[in-house]
């Protein structure tokens, strides 16, 4: 049926695939951000210091992190609906049993482990295995529009959420997060497939002519090396591979440390806990247009530069934070907001692109998988080391700090990785929707 139906809408079927993930991104990423609004409840109940509450999400990351490599081994071989419904089982168990859980351990492995596991399979790790391959011409702006479905999920789900945890405390939001996602998520991702060709279809939704006219378009750099058959022992010989892996791991250190701590600290500076969870859900509203139009401006002009942009807005949150300390005003707070959003949030959408340019091949789910666990351990490390250093100094300041070099690290290393200088994508510019 799902044949039949790509056969008849070739155009549009691509864009049913990015619906998809846009859905599925909206619930399984937001699923893990939604520890934000679980971390002061959970102080409050349990009483631990703030480090070792912040562990149970680094943890997860962690332990998640040697997911990677399998999730790359199976989308290889079983496709994008057998990682996703693993990932979807992952989350909906850890957010049902969460309220169950009443001693850290069971913290850690519901909302540590389960969730981040889960959201790592459904959220932007999981999705660029498989979504780069169908789109050529236009992927940029695909992966933006698909990945801007956590801050769509953001404005709706975290608001949601918190409105659940005032009103029935924090165990009740979770059983109601795990039960959406078993009903929404689990169906919905059958209609995937690894890529265009097993459905007869090409990159773009084009004929087989149009199809050849694009790749040749997105010209070949250095001959070389797109002619290599890359596998992961290939690849991890490369000084690209590595220079990726330092981009991935200093931007998700950046992004995850106040993805964690933003909504404490905000409070910690004098802000209502309102202001800051809506502070944490207009960061993906602003997102939204910010990673739509990076993806179609890398489209244009190339990945490097949308990446380097991201690691700036980064950079200028955490400047902007350190600042609120001393002058708390909406001002800051909404340039903070806008900084993280339409600047930051723009990374994900060359990450995936990033990676295939340079690697691609029938093993990108491999080498996409592994490289991945830069980024995992940069956003497990964020958080921990943040809250780490907030309990010895006593403020956010130091880890701040930090994080903010962490940016300027992560926008050198992906220029040193150089993907423009293997496959050019700016003379994409001015092709058709």
């Amino acid at each position: 049926m799902i044949a039949t139906l790509a056969r008849r809408l070739p155009f549009f079927y691509g864009w049913v695939i990015v619906a998809v993930v846009f859905v599925t991104m909206a619930v399984g990423v937001n699923a893990r951000t939604s520890f934000s609004l679980l971390f002061p409840p959970l102080l409050n109940e349990f009483g631990w210091d703030q480090g070792a509450t912040a562990g149970a999400f680094s943890f997860g990351m962690l332990v998640s992190a040697v997911l990677g490599p399998v999730l790359g081994r199976l989308m290889d071989r079983g496709g994008p609906r057998v990682v996703m419904e693993l990932g979807v089982a992952a989350l909906a168990a850890g957010m049902l049993l969460a309220p169950l859980a009443h001693t850290r351990w069971q913290i850690y492995a519901t909302l540590g482990v389960l969730v981040s596991s889960g959201s790592i399979a459904t959220g932007y790790t999981g999705q660029a295995l498989f979504l780069p391959n169908w789109f050529a011409r236009r992927r940029g702006l695909a992966i933006s529009i698909a990945y801007s479905g956590v801050g769509m999920g953001s404005i709706v789900l975290l608001p949601w959420l918190q409105s659940l945890i005032e009103r029935s405390g924090w165990r009740a939001a979770c059983f109601a997060m795990g039960v959406l996602m078993l009903v929404l998520l689990a169906p919905l991702n059958l209609l995937l497939c690894r890529r265009p060709q097993e459905l007869g279809l090409y990159p773009d939704g084009e004929r087989a002519s149009d199809a050849m006219a694009s790749r040749r378009r997105m010209r070949v750099v250095d001959a070389e090396w797109a002619a290599v058959d890359w596998t992961l022992r290939r690849a991890v010989r490369t000084g690209r591979f590595w220079w990726i892996g330092v981009a991935f791991f200093g931007a998700l250190f950046a992004w995850y440390a106040v993805q964690v701590h933003q909504t404490k600290y905000l409070v910690e500076i004098g802000f209502s806990p309102v202001d800051a969870a809506w502070a944490l859900g207009a960061v993906s509203l602003a997102g939204i247009p910010g990673q739509i139009g990076m993806g179609m401006l890398s489209d244009r002009i190339g990945r490097e530069p949308v990446w380097v942009a991201g690691c700036l807005g980064f950079a200028i949150c955490y400047g902007l934070l350190i600042a609120m300390r001393g002058f708390p005003t909406p001002l800051l707070l909404y340039a903070m907001v806008l900084a993280q959003g339409v600047l930051g949030y723009g990374i994900t959408s060359v990450m995936g692109a990033v990676v295939v340019e340079i690697f691609e091949g029938p093993h990108f789910g491999s080498i996409f998988g592994t490289v991945i666990i830069a980024a995992v351990g940069g956003g497990a490390a964020g958080p921990w080391i943040t809250g780490l250093l907030h309990d010895r100094s006593g403020d956010y300041t130091s880890g701040f700090v930090l994080a903010f070099g962490f940016s300027i690290v992560s926008a050198i290393a992906i220029w040193m990785a150089a993907p423009r200088r293997v496959r050019s994508v700016a003379n994409l510019s001015g092709q058709r929707f």
